[in-house]
């Protein structure tokens, strides 16, 4: 299950990598989500609830 998550985090830090075309004009808002979701992985972890 980590290993699963763990693969689709980083694939969705590729993506909205904003040097791709098609995330130029996206600004800040996919890589403040894919902190927000790495932010709350980390401390469901740290709970021990994941």
């Amino acid at each position: 299950m980590i290993t699963i998550l763990l693969v689709i985090l980083v694939l969705a830090l590729i993506g909205v990598f904003p040097s791709w075309p098609h995330s130029r004009s996206w600004g800040y808002g996919p890589s403040g989500v894919t902190g927000l979701i790495v932010i709350i992985l980390v401390i469901l972890l740290l709970t021990g609830r994941l």
